[in-house]
């Protein structure tokens, strides 16, 4: 069998897993329950290995890393983002890399929801206040109705659509690929900047996407609208973000994912009544773990059987 190393299990979700002890019914692997913590490491933890299994999007595979790592054949990748890979430089040494696409995408939509009516209903602060014996009345927001702005329909984005239709609100939506098939109306960015009272980002972080969300977007949205962000923090610019829901210039914003994570103790995020704040964890449920961890590993054993699926670049450098 081959080297197989786990390096970044850190805190542990493979572990406990029974993908895991499934996996070790079938071969040895050199598992690491902490954080690489630098380049360096992780080099060395992954020294010699034919195959990785990456769960960590902290662990950073960079040119130097696959460099390093002659015997490098294929990358596994749990969870969907690939923004901690440089997949040129896995091609040009000749790594096929995959993912877990889709495991994930009914739980962070149900997140993305829950973040929406705990922002529109204020229920953090209402909860806050009743505990101090507090009776307050009203400043709540409907959602039935209201116009929902969906900004990217993958997986995820068509999920929240589905949900937010659920709840009665008319859901258009812009997306990178456009497909009439997707049954969602579609229209350009900026229309849907301008008449949504949600705008909720589901795209992957990528150097097209970075600050995709800037002063502009944000100046063209509504004052009464409604931020949501469970894909990537660096999609949106933080600081005008913040600027923006000092000033009144959106009505508020609920956030799963931060340019700096952990979210820093005392970041002005923290401080703002208007905002949601939760820890990058809205696909964390047991099923949802399950059901990627299982899969990144039946993507070692395709691969190895001659059939790789889920493949995000190939040793190739096919897409």
């Amino acid at each position: 069998m081959p080297r197989i190393v786990i390096p970044d299990d850190a805190p542990p979700v493979m572990a406990p897993s029974q993908a895991y002890r499934r996996l070790l019914e079938r071969t040895r692997v050199d598992y690491h329950d902490t954080l690489p913590g630098s380049e360096e490491t992780l080099i060395e933890r992954i020294a010699g290995a034919e195959i990785v299994i990456n769960i960590r999007s902290s662990s950073r595979f960079s040119e130097n890393v696959f460099g390093h790592s002659p015997n490098l054949r294929l990358l596994s990748l749990w969870g969907t983002g690939t923004d901690n890979v440089d997949l040129a430089a896995a091609a040009q040494h000749g790594v096929t890399v995959t993912n877990t696409p889709g495991v994930s995408a009914l739980p962070v939509a149900e997140h993305a929801l829950a973040l929406l009516l705990a922002v529109a209903r204020r229920i953090p602060q209402l909860d806050s206040e009743v505990r101090r014996g507090c009776w307050p009345r009203g400043q709540v927001s409907q959602m039935h109705g209201k116009t929902l702005g969906i900004v990217g329909l993958g997986a995820i984005g068509r999920q929240f659509a589905r949900l937010g239709a659920g709840i009665g609100m008319r859901v258009i939506a812009w997306t990178m690929h456009p497909d009439p098939e997707l049954g969602y109306e579609l229209v350009s960015l900026d229309d849907l900047l301008r008449s949504s009272d949600v705008v909720s980002v589901h795209l992957r972080l990528s150097a097209e996407t970075r600050g995709f969300i800037g002063i502009l977007e944000l100046e063209k949205m509504k004052p009464s609208a409604i931020l949501i962000n469970t894909a990537r923090g660096a999609i949106v610019n933080e600081q005008a973000m913040i600027e923006a829901l000092i000033a009144g210039r959106i009505a508020g914003a609920g956030l799963d994912v931060f340019e700096d994570e952990p979210l820093p103790s005392g970041h002005p995020l923290t401080r703002l009544e208007n905002v949601v704040l939760t820890p990058h964890s809205a696909g964390v449920t047991p099923e949802a773990l399950e059901s990627g961890l299982q899969l990144s590993i039946e993507n070692v054993w395709n691969f190895l059987d001659g059939r790789p699926t889920h493949v995000v670049i190939s040793r190739d450098g096919a897409r």
